[in-house]
């Protein structure tokens, strides 16, 4: 993996799209680990508004994102669920169709749902929303109480910090444990979560060993970091 786009829409939550620039893109080469070819962009190159009062100027259409090795997709306002830029959809089918990496943060995994790349496969969200993404998308087989799954090279995240685990999760597969590590030191996270609530617990933390488990209701291969 080598390039990287980091697709931004109207309205985008920017705790989640400095996840993506943070595992990303940024120069840790005095670590020893590999530089990518990080890229914002957007399907209006200007400026887009974030959810909180401030935006980002975004210099790059979307032709980068069309030979992307990876494509990550923030978070929407629950009001454009329904509605994600036809432009943007394109970009996430192309990618999947030519099995390059996608992975979404957050509820950005409703824009992978809108362009039909997680019909019959695992996913999952932020918990709060999981209901609806099950109502509007009864061909995903949604799975709530993980931080983030894997199938194929499609990776959705459950919301905020999730999307970190989830990012580790992708580096570990293309440059190695050891290299990610260093990036999670930097981070000063942890390279793999080994304790804490399941995302729709309202109770105490339950202390455990975050594993992975391989398995699908539906039949598919893929990855899960369960609690």
């Amino acid at each position: 993996m080598k390039t990287v786009a980091c697709i931004l829409q109207e309205g985008f939550a920017p705790f989640e799209f400095g996840v993506a620039c943070e595992a990303f893109g940024l120069d840790r080469s005095d670590d020893g680990v590999p530089n990518f070819d990080f890229r914002v962009v957007t399907a209006e190159p200007g400026a887009v508004a974030s959810n909180v009062g401030f935006s980002v100027n975004v210099e790059d259409d979307l032709s980068f994102a069309y030979e992307a090795d990876l494509v990550v997709v923030c978070p929407l306002p629950r009001t454009k669920w329904a509605s994600s830029d036809p432009r943007v959809l394109d970009v996430v089918r192309h990618a999947a169709a030519r099995d390059a990496w996608l992975l979404s943060v957050c509820s950005g995994s409703f824009v992978l749902a809108a362009a039909g790349v997680l019909n019959g496969r695992r996913a999952t969200t932020h918990w709060k929303y999981a209901d609806a993404m099950a109502r509007m998308h009864p061909q995903i087989a949604v799975d709530p109480d993980v931080l983030f799954v894997q199938d194929g090279r499609i990776i959705t995240s459950a919301g905020t910090a999730a999307g970190l685990d989830a990012c580790l999760h992708l580096l570990r597969q293309e440059i190695g444990a050891e290299l990610t590590n260093r990036v999670a030191r930097r981070m000063v996270v942890p390279p793999q979560r080994d304790g804490a609530r399941r995302s729709t617990s309202t109770g105490p933390f339950r202390r455990g060993r975050a594993t992975l488990s391989r398995s699908s209701p539906i039949g598919r291969s893929s990855t899960c970091a369960r609690i």
